[in-house]
């Protein structure tokens, strides 16, 4: 009696070993899934980044262009007040 009880109870430690591997599967599969999404939207934000600090350095450029030409703009500016002078006389 005691013998059948023990096979009885070794079987159902069986079955649950055989779900703890099946549960183990699971996890490890869905962690594999989310690493990817994971590895997927890090490239993502990554492309992101890149292409908005290529647009930052774009309009830094442009920036850096109108600073160049405001000088000659004011000189031009000064040249048309002294020119109307000019005309004035």
């Amino acid at each position: 009696m005691l013998l059948l009880k023990l096979n009885e109870i070794t079987g159902e430690i069986k079955t649950i070993h055989t779900r703890i591997d099946s549960v183990e599967k699971d996890v490890a599969g869905l962690w594999r899934e989310m690493m990817t999404k994971f590895e997927s939207v890090d490239a993502k934000v990554g492309s992101l980044r890149t292409e908005a600090i290529s647009r930052f350095e774009a309009v830094d450029r442009r920036f850096d262009s109108l600073e160049a030409r405001l000088p000659v703009i004011e000189k031009m500016a000064e040249l048309e007040v002294q020119l109307a002078d000019c005309v004035a006389f």
